[in-house]
């Protein structure tokens, strides 16, 4: 028990002074106390089963009180005399509260509204990932505009676009202003402007640490900025840093440097109640013609072995490495040691990436979209640590349309035709994700910025 005053520094330990030197000699945690039945606390301490219950509710009645739940404290005074610090919850916001300030930025398309949960919402940093040419900037051109709108479809709030590649493409903002359905009619005084949108540029890795660091927290808090945009937040990482990201330690500090910066993003729009929305570069990836052997699943990157069917001849460290990462059943053939093909896969990274990453390789008895010939395999910079920093991760998907602006033809309609875009939800927190074997939603990019195509939305390869 010597971690439950780390667990609730002011609980009231003088109330079962006679309890705790049993617990601690019977090696009884307070992750015990609340997973295990007081039956079985009550034998490994040897102490009477009604006080390791008493104890046991009291423990979690004091828990339920610092979250803030309902009849917690009715159910501590049965216990003691609380002072008044217990009767305000620690935590800021209760669940009720959190729900009533929900609040979204719609895309002003039904279609693709639907595909997001009704739209990018507050308080999370979503990213939007995708090769060269996908569409990620005219997607979050779009939303700098929405979220000036009043609700439900944006949040009355300026905006901000850092930008780390190029300024921002004002003649575009104008085009999409002028020329989108719902945004040119509107009257002067409730049409978005460019003006409320405030433009930063950190061409290096530096500056960049330095204006999210000091610069963004104060124009949070003077202008009330509803969506923060960062366009793109791998390309200066790319630009400074591959050159000495060839060691283990440059590895681990840009690790570091990528938690510290999910960390300080999180905290600004969970304080500030803003959106914040992150376009990624990908890079290639290259799937295995046919699934690899079993030596390499479990070695890594190690060459393979060659085992053979003789007991005799088989390697002794493989087959203990083999048992203790996972048991498997005994091979057909009693002669042979060969490792057979079992659920270990699922665990390889190979696999698992198909749920994070937005371009899924697929189970080997389907042909999902991403492996046909027409669709190259990409997986989002910055690695796995980066991932874990997100919220949501939508990944835009383009494809070359066969058969469509055939030779010969120069119009700009029969270009446009060329390729095929689609919005995929990879994984999100709050809404349903996209199906490893959907392509998603598929949209196209026009002069009022973006639009899901009709009859086209959640085809399945």
């Amino acid at each position: 028990m010597t971690d439950l005053l780390h667990t609730l520094p002011d609980f009231p330990t003088k109330l079962y002074t006679h309890l705790i030197p049993s617990l601690e000699k019977g090696l009884v945690t307070t992750t015990d106390l609340l997973t295990l039945e007081p039956l079985e606390i009550s034998r490994r301490a040897q102490l009477p089963l009604l006080d390791v219950r008493r104890l046991t509710r009291h423990v979690l009645a004091t828990l339920q009180c610092q979250l803030g739940l309902a009849n917690a404290e009715e159910t501590l005074r049965e216990y003691e005399s609380l002072p008044n610090a217990w009767s305000t919850p620690i935590l800021k916001h209760s669940g009720a509260t959190i729900a009533n300030k929900w609040s979204a930025i719609s895309t002003l398309d039904p279609s693709l509204d639907i595909a997001l949960s009704d739209g990018i919402p507050t308080g999370y940093i979503t990213e939007v990932t995708g090769e060269s040419g996908a569409g990620k900037t005219q997607f979050l051109l779009s939303l700098l505009l929405i979220a000036q709108l009043p609700p439900p479809h944006g949040l009355s709030r300026p905006t901000v676009y850092i930008s780390t590649e190029h300024p921002l493409p004002t003649p575009r903002l104008t085009q999409i202003l002028l020329t989108h359905p719902h945004l040119s009619p509107l009257p002067l005084k409730e049409k978005p402007s460019l003006s409320r949108i405030f433009s930063i540029q950190t061409p290096d890795l530096e500056s960049q640490d330095h204006i999210l660091t000091y610069q963004v927290p104060v124009l949070l808090a003077r202008h009330n900025v509803g969506l923060i945009v960062i366009d793109s937040i791998a390309a200066n990482y790319r630009a400074e840093r591959s050159s000495t990201f060839s060691s283990g330690a440059a590895l681990g500090l840009r690790s570091s440097q990528l938690l510290k910066l999910g960390h300080h993003l999180r905290t600004l729009a969970r304080e500030h109640n803003c959106a914040i929305i992150i376009s990624n570069q990908v890079a290639d990836r290259f799937a295995p013609a046919s699934p690899p052997p079993p030596q390499a699943r479990h070695m890594g990157s190690s060459p393979p072995r060659s085992l053979s069917s003789s007991p005799c001849s088989s390697s002794q460290g493989m087959q203990s490495l083999d048992a203790a990462i996972m048991p498997r059943p005994p091979p057909s053939n009693p002669h042979s040691n060969q490792p057979q093909a079992s659920i270990y896969p699922l665990l390889t990274l190979e696999h698992q990436q198909n749920f994070f990453t937005g371009w899924s390789s697929g189970p080997p008895s389907a042909v999902p979209f991403s492996q046909k010939p027409n669709q190259n395999l990409k997986t989002p910079a910055l690695g796995l640590v980066w991932t874990n920093q997100l919220a949501c991760r939508i990944a835009l998907t383009k494809e070359r349309n066969i058969g469509a602006g055939g030779e010969g033809s120069d119009s700009a309609k029969d270009a446009e035709r060329l390729w095929k875009r689609y919005l995929r939800v990879v994984f999100t927190s709050w809404g349903p994700s996209t199906g490893v074997m959907d392509r998603g939603t598929e949209f196209e990019i026009w002069g009022g910025g973006v639009r899901a195509v009709e009859g086209k939305e959640g085809e399945e390869a």
